[in-house]
Parts: structure tokens; C-alpha cells; sequence
């Protein structure tokens, strides 16, 4: 009977080892990572929109304000449908701003994206984006000088995908600009989720009683998310949308050695000034409206 006893427990061990789960057996599998598709945040473009009438207005200030200069002005179709638009680079220390002034009506939904993000591989950007949520509102198609494409982020976060036939060389920034975005509380985790991975980015910062001044509520707080990645700088504001003119609207923070002498030079380049200087978050900080209606806010760091 002990024999028999002995055998059974043999038995039920081997058949304990035998229907173990596969895990057991051998480590699970992690997710693979996004490929790495950043080029550089000088490839990082704001693209304004202006009135063609108000074109060369409007870049002859930007370069005022910021010094720099611009590439060579041309009429482009940059729409998978029909359209024509005027089109210029303009490259400052600061930033690289797309400036486009068509004269067709603009194709949907060109003009609700905030910037273009230059990446190494096109089709490998768009899997990885579409893997991460990301919503493809205008799928990917040929320009005069490579591929294009628009992405939405959760949160409503519209941009450009872009990628060129024969990769551009622009000078390194002396200053990285800041993407901002406004989003939700609600979608705050889904887009700084999926955006992180895309751009192998990293929270730099995360403050959960940011000082309302910096969005024109200096008697409330607000949380306010900071990235940093290969794409350049995005700060996240969280709100609950209840905004005075102009926060919002402003799509770009500029970075400038001098507040004060930058003003000075936009002013004089017939830039209205929307929100005086403030100092938060040891910068100073003020919110401009271009020729053309373009808004932006600058900032530098405060005087210690």
C-alpha cells in the first residue's frame, strides 16, 4: 500500500508540472518599443496660417522679433486634394515656424494643426502612432518634396507627420520652443501616455498647483505637465477650458535670452502686445498677436 501511495503522489507532481501555465515555463514576451522616428526639434515647425495679403508682413516681423531668416518663398499644392497655397520657412534661434497663405479655399482639416513633426521613417511613424491611439484625420500622401500626413492625439491634439525625399539640414536652435497644449482633465493621462511613448519622451516635471497667472487666472491653480523629447518641448496645460482671450490660442512658447529686448523688437515690428510680462515658474513670461493674427507667448528666464 506504501508502494502504491508512493507512486500516486509521483503521479499527481509530474501532472502538477505537466498543466503548469506556459508563464512558468518561460518569462513573458515585453511589448516592443516604438522606433525611435525624432530628427531634431529645429524640424519641429509651428504652422501659421495667414491671409496671403498679410504674408510678407507677417514674416518680415517674426524675424524682427527673433532674428533669423527665411527660405526661398514658392506657391505649392501641400493638400492630397486641389489647392494652392503660398509657402516659406522661416528659421529663427528660437524656432522654425511653416508659413502657409492660401489662395484657394483650404481643404478640411488643413489649418487645425498645431505643428509638423519631421521623422526618420514614415510608415514606421504612422504604426507606431496609430498603435498608440493616436487618430489618423488625414492618412498619409505625397507632397512636392516627400510625405505628409495628420495625426490627432487623444485630447484633440492635431499635428503633421512629415517626412523628405532628401533629408534637410537646418542649424541646431540656440533655444527650444515649447509646444502648448491644452487639454482636459479627463484625457490629461491617454495623451501624455501615448505622446511620451511616440516620442521616447520623458516627464520632466509634473505640478499639480501650477499658478493660474500663467493661464490668465492669477486667483486659481492649475496642473501644468512638462515633456521633453527628441521632437523638441511640450507643455501640457490641464483646464477645465474656462479660459480669458488669448490662453489657448497661443499653439507655441518661444524661449529668449531677454524679455524685455524682445518685446522691444517685436513691438517695433508692429506685434501687439495681448498679455503684459508676468513672472511664474522662474521665467517671465508674455502672450503676442503678429501681423496676420498669428499668437504666440515668449518667455525667458527671470532675472535671479
Amino acid at each position: 500500500m506504501k508502494a502504491i501511495r508512493s507512486v500516486f503522489v509521483a503521479l499527481m507532481i509530474a501532472g502538477s508540472f505537466v498543466g503548469a501555465p506556459a508563464s512558468f515555463a518561460k518569462p513573458p514576451v515585453p511589448p516592443a518599443l516604438p522606433p525611435w522616428v525624432a530628427v531634431g526639434p529645429q524640424y519641429d515647425t509651428t504652422h501659421v496660417y495667414v491671409a496671403p495679403e498679410d504674408f510678407d508682413r507677417f514674416t518680415d516681423s517674426f524675424v524682427a522679433t527673433f532674428g533669423g531668416s527665411k527660405s526661398k518663398q514658392g506657391v505649392f499644392q501641400v493638400t492630397p486634394t486641389p489647392s494652392q497655397t503660398m509657402s516659406q520657412l522661416v528659421f529663427t534661434p528660437s524656432g522654425t515656424i511653416s508659413v502657409f497663405g492660401f489662395k484657394t479655399p483650404i481643404p478640411w482639416p488643413f489649418g487645425a494643426e498645431r505643428s509638423g513633426y519631421l521623422v526618420t521613417d514614415m510608415d514606421a511613424a504612422m504604426k507606431s502612432a496609430r498603435a498608440l491611439g493616436a487618430d489618423v484625420i488625414v492618412d498619409t500622401f505625397p507632397d512636392p518634396i516627400g510625405r505628409d500626413a495628420i495625426i490627432s492625439w487623444p485630447g484633440g491634439v492635431n499635428m503633421q507627420i512629415y517626412w523628405h525625399t532628401q533629408a534637410p539640414h537646418y542649424d541646431a536652435l540656440q533655444t527650444v520652443p515649447e509646444n502648448r497644449v491644452y487639454v482636459s482633465p479627463e484625457r490629461l493621462r491617454k495623451f501624455v501616455h501615448a505622446y511620451v511613448k511616440f516620442s521616447h519622451g520623458k516627464v520632466v516635471s509634473d505640478v499639480t498647483n501650477a499658478p493660474g497667472v500663467e493661464i490668465g487666472r492669477p486667483n486659481d491653480t492649475y496642473r501644468r505637465v512638462r515633456i521633453e523629447s527628441g521632437f523638441g518641448n511640450v507643455t501640457v496645460l490641464v483646464t477645465d477650458g474656462h479660459l480669458p482671450y488669448p490662453f489657448g490660442r497661443e499653439m507655441t512658447g518661444y524661449e529668449v535670452p531677454n524679455l524685455a529686448a524682445t518685446l522691444q523688437k517685436a513691438k517695433a515690428a508692429g506685434v501687439t502686445v495681448l498679455v503684459p510680462p508676468f513672472t511664474s515658474d522662474g521665467r517671465d513670461a508674455a502672450v503676442v498677436q503678429f501681423p496676420g493674427g498669428y499668437i504666440a507667448e515668449i518667455h525667458a528666464n527671470a532675472a535671479k
